[in-house]
This record gives C-alpha cells, sequence and structure tokens, in this order.
C-alpha cells in the first residue's frame, strides 16, 4: 500500500432470491476492473443473514484513479445489470489516511482488530517518530515559542503516521494485527 492508496466500502442488499446472481454479477464486475489502471484489489463480504446488506471493500492506488472507475462506462454498464438483483442505491465510504491505518483489504469491517493491538501498533509508529523528531528537529526550532515547537512536531508526527508510517506498520504486521 503506497502512501495514496484508498479504500472504498460499499454496501448494498441483494433482492430477495437473487443472491447468487448479485454475487455472480459481482465477481464478474471485480474481473473488468481488475484491467482498470489503478485497481489495486476488491473483495465481497456476505452478509452475516440473508437480508443483511453485502459489503464490498474496493482498494485503488489513488483518489483519481477510483474516481476515474467511477466515472467509466464499464461501471455504469455494471450497475445497470446490478439494478435488477440490487435493492436501492449502494451506499458508499471511503477510507483514507488515518481511517485507512486499520482498514482491512478483505476482512469484514465487523472483524476489527482488537483495541490493545491497535495501540500498541499505534505507540509503535508513534514513540520512535516523536523520538527522531525530538532528537534531531527539536533543536533546530529552539528560536520558536514553545507551543509554535509543539505545533511543528505534533504536525510532523501526524503527516508522518498518516502517510509513511502506519501504512508500512500495518502492511508489515498486519497478520499479527487481525489475528
Amino acid at each position: 500500500m503506497n502512501d495514496q492508496t484508498v479504500f472504498r466500502i460499499v454496501r448494498r442488499r441483494a433482492k430477495p432470491g437473487c443472491a447468487l446472481a448479485y454475487e455472480a454479477l459481482i465477481a464478474a464486475m471485480f474481473e473488468d476492473a481488475r484491467r482498470f489502471p489503478g485497481y489495486l484489489s476488491a473483495k465481497l463480504i456476505p452478509p452475516e443473514t440473508p437480508e443483511g446488506e453485502y459489503q464490498i471493500i474496493q482498494q485503488f492506488s489513488t483518489e483519481a484513479e477510483m474516481a476515474r472507475w467511477s466515472a467509466s462506462g464499464e461501471r455504469a454498464s455494471w450497475m445497470e445489470k446490478l439494478a435488477p438483483v440490487a435493492e436501492g442505491d449502494p451506499e458508499y465510504r471511503m477510507l483514507n489516511g488515518l481511517d485507512a491505518w486499520f482498514a482491512p483489504a478483505a476482512v469484514p469491517v465487523g472483524k476489527v482488530p482488537p483495541r490493545w493491538r491497535m495501540t500498541f501498533l499505534s505507540w509503535l509508529g508513534i514513540y520512535p517518530t516523536v523520538a527522531f523528531l525530538l532528537t534531531f528537529i527539536a533543536p533546530h526550532l529552539e528560536f520558536l515559542p514553545t507551543m509554535a515547537r509543539i505545533a511543528v512536531i505534533t504536525i510532523l508526527v501526524a503527516i508522518l503516521m498518516s502517510y509513511v508510517i502506519m501504512p508500512r506498520l500495518t502492511r508489515w504486521l498486519g497478520w499479527w494485527l487481525r489475528r
């Protein structure tokens, strides 16, 4: 996962008696999406009950690539094919930045990592980041008032955690986080 990777959670119900047709159409749509620039992955998560909502977790390399797929004729065609077997319009939720730290690419949304593991993984990223910044950057900020130095350091921590540290930590330790 690079720093710009985005996830979109899509929720929708199949019409009664249409679950198999809905699943088949979604699988075929995934095949088309695989050939689309910027596509990384997609996973269909079936509902917990027959009348429940399906969830799709889509991953694209950037928001622009996801927007390109969303506006494409291919996707529009699939939305038309899905209309007879799906209820209503799909609901969308975008994940990126801080939201995507712990967002699994292929794990049901209901299966969240234990809070203590998320906390530990966050600390594992925050501690060395803050230590590095306080040791090597803070001395160069001595000319600033205390609150301004704190603001600069915390901005750097937030940026580094969102775009550099956590994407890598969750990729490297995802196996431990979600077991």
